[in-house]
Order: structure tokens, then sequence, then C-alpha cells
């Protein structure tokens, strides 16, 4: 949904006003206590293979950011071919609420149990890490990060490599990992997780204490892949617990369909989740991204998750035989599409710096997978929050004159003809957007600002 707001941009999906149809107090003081929009700030291209201390910078999987040392740090999903897996350090400098460049400080390898860097998959891919996710924690000195694993059936080389969540030092020293459940190892037959489709997100809850990592794509035994209908995709999020390493729940979450159809038909086709963040109040900031073969951009939509409610399906062997559970709920924040720019392949998320005007922000880094065909993209939005998108709702209404009587007397009239609206007619306010409709609601000013919380 796309709102015009004389004269700054607002893309947003209104929680509780305006509903398009979709079926502990922590150290990183940027948690917020109620999203009711993003506003699109900025975007940043790293340069093109880049190079930096004798690595070349791309793959940008996940980021995180670092609020005591004022850094992010951004993990690379090279699987050790072109150089050792690894993670970078940066500092991205923000002025006048936009990013004004980023400065990468550091480059870490990972290391394995015995301090050796990772092998690639040509010299031994049985240990031939994926990486796809970092998060810092602050209280310990840790970081925790994810490997997706392999699975590769041939004739003659078949490769079965197990997807982990490893602890390390911030210098890449291997310290522990936690265990996963026997439905998450790699199978010869059509059993657990699908190639490339494994633990992409990862994200700290509970003052550090609990640990959510997320499936891309739905297990074999949990049903088919997203498609461009609904078929009832699910996919897992599991949360563990820090201290022991144990999983303690898992959760059903329903992807959204393929946005586009492939060309050719028969081609390559996705929708999954690259990344999670916890915002606090048994809520999580989910990812879904979608890519279809003939269709360059990615459709990227970000929902508000409540875990509240939902199942724990952690003994469930099998959704797709057991349907009586209850997933996530999921509402729809933002569709990216609505931006009016090209958005590549975004894999990671995290809050960002506070803003001169006291509002947080959030940070999307894109994976161009090494290709000159595509961008590391980082881009920067104002969370606005229920107090704060209160004052500025009801600063533009009564500075617009969109509610004023003159406009009251001219029903019908439609503001920004030809593209995505909103029109004011007397006691109704009329969003819409081509081929996103979302229902009209008969509202009164007071009316309107009574329902923001």
């Amino acid at each position: 949904m796309r709102f015009f707001f004389r004269p700054l941009l607002f893309t947003f999906c209104l929680v509780n006003i305006f509903s398009c149809n979709t079926t502990k107090k922590t150290i990183n003081s940027q948690t917020p206590t109620g999203i009711k929009a993003l506003r699109f700030l900025s975007e940043y291209d790293v340069p093109y293979n880049m190079p930096f201390n004798q690595t070349t910078v791309g793959g940008l999987s996940g980021i995180d950011f670092d609020k005591g040392n004022d850094c992010y740090y951004l993990i690379c999903d090279d699987r050790s071919a072109i150089n050792a897996a690894r993670f970078y350090t940066a500092k991205i400098f923000i002025s006048s609420a936009k990013i004004d460049s980023v400065r990468f400080t550091n480059v870490t390898e990972l290391l394995q149990p015995g301090g050796h860097p990772y092998p690639n998959s040509s010299v031994d891919p049985y240990h031939t890490p994926d990486p796809e996710a970092l998060r810092y924690d602050p209280f310990r000195k840790q970081m925790t990060w994810s490997s997706e694993g392999e699975r590769i059936l041939k004739t003659k080389d078949t490769v079965l490599e197990d997807p982990a969540i490893n602890v390390i030092t911030p210098g890449g020293k291997f310290i522990d990992s936690f265990p996963l459940p026997s439905l998450f190892a790699m199978q010869k037959i059509p059993k657990g997780p699908r190639q490339n489709g494994v633990l992409e997100g990862l994200t700290f809850a509970d003052n550090y204490q609990s640990l959510y990592a997320n499936v891309e794509e739905p297990l074999f035994e949990d049903g088919p892949r997203a498609d461009i209908f609904e078929n009832n995709a699910f996919i897992r999020i599991l949360k563990f617990d820090v201290n022991s390493k144990r999983n303690t729940r898992q959760y059903a979450y329903r992807l959204d369909p393929v946005a586009y159809p492939a060309s050719p038909v028969d081609a390559f086709k996705i929708n999954g989740i690259p990344d999670i963040l916890y915002i606090g109040n048994k809520r999580l900031l989910v990812i879904e991204r979608s890519f279809s073969t003939g269709h360059l951009p990615c459709t990227i939509k970000v929902f508000i998750s409540n875990l509240a409610k939902a199942t724990d399906v952690k003994n469930i062997a099998s959704l797709k035989d057991v349907p009586a559970f209850t997933p996530l709920t999921k509402t729809l924040l933002l569709n990216m599409d609505d931006l009016g720019i090209y958005i590549d392949n975004i894999e990671g998320v995290t809050f960002g710096p506070m803003l001169p005007n006291g509002h947080k922000t959030l940070l999307f880094v894109s994976d161009n997978n090494f290709s000159e065909k595509q961008k590391t993209q980082l881009l920067l939005f104002e969370i606005m929050e229920a107090s704060d998108f209160r004052n500025i709702f009801h600063d533009f209404i009564l500075k617009s004159g969109f509610f004023s009587v003159p406009a009251l007397k001219h029903p019908g009239t439609d503001f920004l003809k030809g593209m995505p609206l909103i029109s004011f007619l007397p006691e109704l306010v009329l969003s819409h957007t081509p081929n996103r409709p979302c229902y009209a609601t008969p509202l009164s000013y007071d009316h309107l600002m009574n329902l923001i919380p």
C-alpha cells in the first residue's frame, strides 16, 4: 500500500486501521514497542566485487548492529570458494536521515572446532559451510551464526552435510553449537530439509536468553514448496534456550504464494524466509522473499508475526499429516514492490541507529550472489511507532485540508490520478494500490484518530 503524504512518501500497511488480506527489556534499546509503519529513507549500494583486506566483498546474507561498538557485522555466504568463510565488520554513516557512506573495517574468518578455516567444496565438500545468518550477543560477548549444510544427490557423489547453529568468539574461534532435532538432519530420501532451504534467519529474544531460528522453505515432511497459488506451504521457526542450547518450542508459519509466475513456466521460482527479527511482546518481524526466473527484482514482504497463540509443533513430525494446529499469525507491514525502486535479493535485517528525531531504524542488506547483474544493497527505514504515527497523521490531516469542508464538498475527487492513491470522500477514506486492494472504512476525523493506539 502506498500513501502519499505531502511532501513525504510513506509506504505501509496500517495495523488495526487499514487491513490488507493476508492470511523483557533487552540491551538493544532499539527494540520498538509497537511498529505501525516503515518509512523508506535511503539506499546505498556497495560496489561490485569491492576488494577489502585481500578478500572480495559480496554475498552478504546477514547483518547485525553492535550498538556498544557502533558497528555492524555482515556475514558472507561465500562457501570458502572465493575466500575463506568469513564475516565483515563495517561502519555505516548516516547523515540527514540517509546512508552517507559505508566503511569496512575488518574481516574475520569463521573457524572450525579445530581452529582451522573451513574448506571449500573441492577440498572437502562434507565440511564446507554455507553461512547465512549472524547475530551478536553483547551479554556473553559471543556471536551465533547459521549454516545451511548441503544435500547433493548424485549416483557417484552424494553429499549430505547437516545444517548447524554455531557459537563463536568475535575473533571467529569456535566455542559451541546448538544441537538440532533429528528432523533437521539431511537425508537421501525426501525427508528433512531441502537443499539450500534450511537455516536462514536468527534472532535473539528475552534479553538474549532465547534464540529463534527459521528454515527458509518447508521440510519435506511438512508439505510442498510455495507456488504461485496458495498451497499451505508451512515452514518452521525454532526457539532455543541459549544457556542450555535446547530446542524448547517450534512454530508453524504459512508462506505467501510466489509473487510472479516464472518464465518459462517450469523454471525456478521460490518464496521463503531469509531472516527474522524479534521486536518484543512475543512478536517477530518476518521477511518473505519471492523470486521467479524471468522477473529480475525480488518481491520482499515484511510481516509482523505473533507467537502468543501459536501451537508448539515440536512433537509433530509432519505438518501436512497433522492439520490440527494453530500457525503464527501474520500481518503485512510492508511490500517493497510499493517503493517503486529496484529491490534485489534481501537476506538480512537489523535495527539501526537512532535518528535525530528519536525514531528507531531498520537496515536491510541484499546478497548479490557475487553476480555483476545483482546489487549489494543497504536499505534504511525509519520505524514509525504508534505514538509517532499519531502525531504525524494528526499534523498532516490538519495541514493538508483533505478533511476540510471544501474537500468534503467534492466527493469522488481522486488525488494523484494514475498512481496508487488515496481518495477522500465524505466520511470515507479509501486506500487502493493496483492488484492489492484494501477495504474502505467509513471514518470521521475523530473516529480515525481514536483508532490509532
